[in-house]
């Protein structure tokens, strides 16, 4: 889950944020033996079972089989992946949408679990939890003072739907003790981060990845922005790095006519799979924009192809990562799995917007965006290289290219906000949300019965923020120093204020005020 702050679901950590290198994929193959029965593949059965019964030193052959198949699979692709028990779990909760746990958003403050926000309708926030609350213990689980990692605070307060746990909880606001029982439950984790209107009739959903809910809760956005005078929409897929492509599709549907082409794959039989969109769906009327950046790849370049190559809509930003390949999971009985590349897809036009890879440098393949600051392509498009012989149409006549990422209609430089892009990345880090949560910490009932307007008001007044976060910064050892960046450090300070206090779409509310590629739109 891609945080611009410090939230982090109670048992999903930021390493699960995988989606360019798994990128879309295809429901789970049947189970599979792994090792076939030919000769060469006994080979390795036999020497395993060797090792096993005659290695002078006791070993631990399952991590052999695990090197094995990395090494096998590093022979393939960059998206042709082995995932170990541990994370395929955790990918796999994150993809289908939800969890079972207490429903709180944390930071270990100090020694403490520090509580930053209960999740709606949440079981802590029914119990009465609030924001700022220190979690003590978990039962009789200790969590203070013991520099815990985050899988054992999860593994402590996780549990099955249903199950109780009596926390006892430090409320600092009172400086006292309690204790909270209270039962686990399906959390939901929104794949949609905010859905607000950017005008009285432009409505802006913003999409992380595409799991398992990303459809339906797009298609409840979409209703209730219409109801509010939407007739525009500004999908936001920056930062989007994929997931499931059939949710990628069910939103291309909701926004193409009945026939028209959404994708189609092609496997190594050159086998065709043709996608269509179907019947009438809630927004194919009404102008579509579509926001793009470096890092917004596989499912995300699915549907943006769709809505570029059916001239649907216009695709604003940079040019995307360039994921092309499409990947079926095979699951093991360890609870490990293979992802492989089954297939490659192309947009309407017969785009394929993979971009090169070499056997053996996944590394590279994978810096390949971020070489792109030094190319110049985030600030001019003519850097974009394009070949001619990878030129496409679309019915109006539209050229667009394939050989690498979709390259937008309008194009808008990276926000470097002044030249200092070091600043920009910062204030998108989880360190700026935990700068807010303790400055909100110091004193919440200041905050109590405040405003949106009378908040925004006494932020606009005041740079105390800004002088203090230089201060945090420097405390932990982050010698950045502002300068003239002071302007937008104090507008993203003002977001994560508004998102701890009031909710996600207050954070967006703030921020696309001054973001560049909503700018560009509005004057169109």
């Amino acid at each position: 889950m891609k945080n611009n702050g410090a939230y982090f679901p109670l048992i999903i950590s930021a390493a699960v944020a995988l989606g360019i290198v798994i990128g879309s994929w295809l429901p789970t193959a049947g189970q599979t033996s792994f090792l076939a029965k030919n000769s060469s593949k006994e080979k390795l059965n036999q020497l395993i079972d060797f090792i096993d019964t005659e290695y002078v030193d006791a070993i631990n052959t399952d991590s052999i089989v695990n090197v094995t198949v990395n090494a096998l699979m590093k022979q393939l692709d960059p998206h042709s992946v082995y995932v170990p028990p541990s994370e395929q779990a955790q990918l796999a909760e994150h993809m289908k949408g939800e969890f079972v746990g207490i429903g709180v958003n944390f930071y270990m403050y100090k020694d403490s679990l520090a509580i930053i926000k209960p999740v709606a309708n949440g079981p802590s926030a029914k119990a009465g939890l609030r924001a700022g609350d220190r979690i003590l213990y978990a039962n009789k689980t200790k969590l203070y003072g013991r520099k815990l990692p985050n899988d054992s605070l999860f593994s402590s307060l996780k549990g099955a739907a249903g199950s109780e746990v009596e926390l006892t909880i430090y409320r600092k606001t009172d400086h006292k003790k309690i204790k909270i029982k209270l039962k686990r439950d399906v959390i939901p984790l929104q794949s949609v981060d905010a859905a607000l209107q950017i005008t009285p009739t432009m409505a802006y959903i913003k999409i992380n990845r595409f799991a398992q809910t990303t459809h339906a809760e797009f298609q409840a956005a979409v209703t209730k922005l219409q109801k509010a005078g939407a007739t525009s929409l500004v999908l936001d897929l920056r930062d989007n790095g994929g997931g499931y492509m059939e949710q990628a599709i069910a939103i291309a549907d909701e926004l193409l006519a009945k026939g028209q082409l959404v994708v189609f794959t092609k496997n190594k039989n050159n086998k065709t799979q043709k996608t269509y969109a179907t019947n009438k769906g809630s927004f194919e009327q009404g102008s579509v924009y579509i926001l793009i950046n470096e890092n917004s790849a596989s499912a995300s370049e699915i549907l943006a192809g769709a809505i570029q190559d059916n001239d649907r809509g216009i695709i604003v930003g940079r040019r995307s990562f360039g994921k092309g390949l499409v990947q079926r999971e095979m699951d093991f009985k360890d609870g490990s799995a293979v992802r492989l590349t089954v297939a490659r897809y192309y947009t309407p036009t017969g785009r394929s917007i993979q971009k090169p890879y070499t056997k053996g440098s996944e590394d590279l393949y994978f810096k390949e965006a971020s070489s792109r600051f030094l190319t110049g392509e985030l600030y001019e498009k003519d850097s974009i290289k394009l070949a001619d012989s990878l030129k496409f149409k679309t019915p109006k006549g539209r050229i667009v290219y394939g050989g690498g990422g979709i390259v937008p209609d309008i194009f808008v430089a990276l926000e470097a906000e002044q030249g200092n892009e070091d600043v920009f990345y910062l204030m998108q880090s989880g360190i700026v949300g935990n700068f807010v949560f303790e400055q909100l910490d110091k004193d919440r009932k200041a905050f109590s019965g405040v405003t949106f307007k009378q908040f925004k008001s006494t932020m606009h007044a005041t740079n105390k923020h800004v002088v203090s976060f230089e201060v945090f910064l420097s405390e932990n050892g982050l010698g950045l120093k502002i300068g003239k960046n002071k302007a937008v450090v104090k507008r993203y300070l003002t977001a994560e204020f508004a998102r701890q206090l009031y909710g996600e779409n207050y954070y967006y509310a703030i921020l696309l005020q001054e973001d560049a590629m909503i700018k560009t739109i509005l004057k169109q």
